[in-house]
Order: structure tokens, then sequence, then C-alpha cells
């Protein structure tokens, strides 16, 4: 078997391995987290570059088309009757494939199956990532940086990663896999892989570069330069005592805790990460506010097409976007986090933190690179306010509007502008944002409509 081959998908060194392999990923591909087309059968799968990463294990790059045409992101909607039906979509997804004779009890939960034919005929297939000693092998790869095959891997830092730290693979759901070290670093593997440098390596590393200390440096990391450069994971500091803010504004929710001081101090944290953003990238000046509009319309209007809930309030939601025409401009476009909720900040001590700078994976890498109003991502930390007051019976929406006023008066001490003096902008990011949540929530989480389509009943009413 080649140490490495490139993206050549007629050549016999990839259909040979497709030959072990197709049958059993396309089985365990649409049971995955991260995978992009469970709701649709895998209709195609190509091996674009196969590295042998160390004995026993192989990193893949794997196209996967699929029937059906629509994903659970902006963008990806069912086209209108009467029009052209789509293409077919795809994605790149980035795999480590363990391979034995027998693999060892601890893996039962990482077994894919066992290869019927092909080069790999009577091996035992597993996941990787769930192999201590595939996790630690693969971080002695980034601490000593180099070239596998087409794999780089890279740091600023060398000699700051111990040896022999004990990994362990969170179980959280997510879009991508996470490996945690000793509880000294985390390694993220981006598992839908698009061309180009990922926002989760370039923004923290340009912030750090800053001094913004709100945001983990990147300590190592690695991509691929065939069949184009991409980012494929990213090391970072892992801050072993904190809580993300979500889980920390349900136990406040739950014991009857007053949670706005940490909201303000929330809203000062991001206004601080949005002006080293701007410092760090050029910015855009101010949005095109007429696409921006149509953007938002178009959204509303596929949605609506989706959810007939959405029906009866899109008249009223589109005069949030049509109020884009003739409202204050706002702040600059700038980079923003694009994702902004309270799962994507980190509380250690009395410090927040903000990871997670991917954005929506479902986006388009060059689209999630591009200048945007901030208040896109304040919107989306208030939308993810009402989320939490609404995790316990009775709903809390007193609770909400508390927390969101915090946040707000904490951003607006660190800006230099209050986002409730931008209403009109305000409420067509938030308006954006639930719309897209209630698309969501209909295709993957029926039980929890209400909860955006609550905020949708008030924004369409109330105007906010």
């Amino acid at each position: 078997m080649p140490k490495t081959a490139m993206l050549q998908p007629d050549s016999p060194h990839l259909i040979g391995p497709m030959a072990s392999l197709g049958g059993l990923l396309r089985e365990w591909l649409p049971g995955r987290r991260w995978f992009a087309g469970k709701d649709r059968p895998v209709t195609d799968l190509r091996l674009l570059s196969m590295t042998e990463l160390f004995p026993g294990c192989l990193h893949l790059l794997v196209h996967a088309e699929h029937a059906g045409a629509h994903s659970g992101g902006h963008g990806a909607l069912p086209a209108p009757a009467g029009s052209p039906p789509p293409a077919q979509p795809a994605d790149c997804y980035q795999l480590l494939l363990g391979v034995r004779q027998q693999p060892a009890p601890r893996l039962h939960r990482a077994f894919i199956g066992r290869a019927a034919q092909g080069p790999l005929a009577g091996l035992a297939i597993y996941d990787a990532l769930c192999d201590p000693r595939s996790a630690q092998l693969l971080l002695e790869r980034l601490r000593h940086p180099g070239t596998v095959g087409t794999l780089r891997f890279e740091t600023d830092q060398p000699a700051v990663v111990p040896g022999g730290l004990v990994p362990r693979v969170l179980e959280a759901e997510q879009s991508n896999s996470s490996i945690v070290y000793g509880d000294e670093f985390i390694l993220k593997l981006f598992r839908r892989i698009q061309p180009g440098v990922n926002p989760d390596l370039e923004v923290p590393w340009a912030l750090a570069r800053q001094g913004c200390s709100r945001v983990p440096a990147p300590v190592a990391w690695f991509g691929t330069t065939q069949p184009e450069a991409a980012t494929l994971g990213v090391l970072q500091p892992f801050l072993r005592d904190a809580a993300d803010g979500w889980t920390l504004a349900l136990r406040a929710l739950a014991t009857g805790d007053d949670f706005t001081p940490q909201a303000h101090q929330l809203g000062q944290a991001t206004a601080e990460v949005h002006l080293a953003l701007a410092e760090a990238f050029p910015t855009g000046g101010h949005d095109d506010i007429a696409r921006t509009a149509a953007a938002m319309t178009e959204r509303l209007e596929a949605a609506a097409h989706c959810v007939p809930a959405l029906g009866p309030y899109a008249a009223r939601l589109r005069t949030a976007f049509a109020a884009l025409a003739t409202c204050d401009a706002g702040p600059p476009a700038q980079r923003i986090h694009g994702d902004l909720h309270l799962g994507q900040v980190l509380r250690a001590g009395r410090e927040w933190f903000v990871i997670d700078f991917e954005g929506e994976p479902s986006r388009p890498l060059a689209e999630r690179r591009t200048a945007e109003s901030p208040v896109r991502d304040v919107a989306g930390m208030l939308r993810s306010f009402d989320y939490a007051a609404r995790q316990r019976r009775p709903w809390r929406p007193e609770w909400a509007r508390r927390c969101r006023e915090a946040y707000c008066a904490g951003y607006a001490s660190r800006a230099g502008w209050d986002p409730r003096k931008k209403h009109a902008l305000l409420r067509a990011y938030e308006t954006d944002r639930a719309v897209y949540e209630v698309l969501y929530e209909a295709r993957h989480r029926p039980g929890w409509l209400a909860v955006p389509m609550a905020a949708i009943e008030r924004l369409a009413v109330r105007g906010g």
C-alpha cells in the first residue's frame, strides 16, 4: 500500500482501498454527528487522498455525494417548485482509520467493520481517534513539525508540548472531533474539509499576536497540501477548570441565581474580542445593506417554503429586513466570530474566553472569512439567552430579558457603541438568526421548534 495517494480519483491506488472501505463507510458515516448528509443516502464515495500516518493508522480525505438537496445551513435550501433540479451536494470529510487483525476489546464502540474484499480484506477497521495509542502518536506528530506524505505538521512554539499526555476523546455532540491530552491541551480535528485556512486557526493565531487573552492561542496545527491546501486540525491549551456558558446559564436557571453579572462581563469580553479582530484584520467598510437585506429575505422565503408555521409571520418579518434600507448603517463590517452563542464561550475563574471561530460549518469557507457587521455576533448571543431561558418550565422570558440587557450594556461599555441603540439592525439580524433556528429545529429537533417560533412571534408582532 503506498504511503500517500494524491487527488486522482481514477487512480488504482485509490480505487483499491475503496473496494475494502466503501461499503463499510457508507453504513458508518451517516451515523456520525459531524456527517452533514444524515438525512440523505450516500450515492458515491471517492478517496481523494490517503496517507499512512503511522503503521496501522490511515489518514483519508473522502469525497461523499448525497441524494437529495438540502443540508442544515444558510443557502442550502430546496429550490422553488418548477426550477431545475440542483446538482447533487457533496462534501469532503477527514477520517482517521485504524487497521488491525483484531482490535482490542476497549475499541468495540469504535469498530466500523471488517473488510470483506480488496487490499484490506479480513482486517478490522475502526475509528482511530478512539484508540489511545493512535491518539498519542498523533500528538507526537504535532510535537515534531514536519511532513508525512501530503500532511504538514507545524508549530511556532517548539517543545512547548510535553510527551506522554494521556488522551481522551470528548463525547459531546459537535460538528468536529476533539481529543483532550492530559487536561493540558485540546486537539480539534475538522471533519468537513474545505480548501483554505480554517478560521479556527487563522483567527486565534492573529489575535494572539494582538495580545488578546480572551482566545486560547494555537500551539500546533496540521493540514494537507493535496488536493488543495486546507487546515485539518488545531492544538490549543485546554482550560481544565472552565465551564461553557450554556452549562452555567442552565445552572443559574435551575438554582434561581442571578446571571446578569456574568452576562454583563460576557458582553465586555465579546466587545474586546471584536476590537482585537478589527485590529488584526482589515475592516471592510460598512455592509452592503441592500445585499444583506436581500439575502435575509431570500432565506426567509426559502425557510417559509419548508416550514409552514413561518407562513403567517413572513410578511411582518420582511419589514425587519426592509427597514435596513433606511436605518443607521451601524459599526463597520469586520471579521467576527460568525456563530456566537453560549456554547462557544468558556468561563474560567472570573474570566470569559471565546472559542470555536470556525463559524457555521455548512457555510462556504470563503463566506465565513468575509467581513460582516459585529451586530450579527451580538444577535446570536441574544438568541442564546432566549434558548437557555426556555429550557425549564415555566419559561423564563424575564430572565432572558435581563441577561440580554446586561450583555448589551457590558458590550457598550467596551465597544464604544450600544447595540440597543441600533434597533433596526439588531432586529434584522436577530430575525435572520431566528429564521435559521426555525429551519434547523424543524429538520433536526422538532420538539424544540417552539423555542425559535416564540421569538418569531415576538419579532413579528412587537418588533423586537
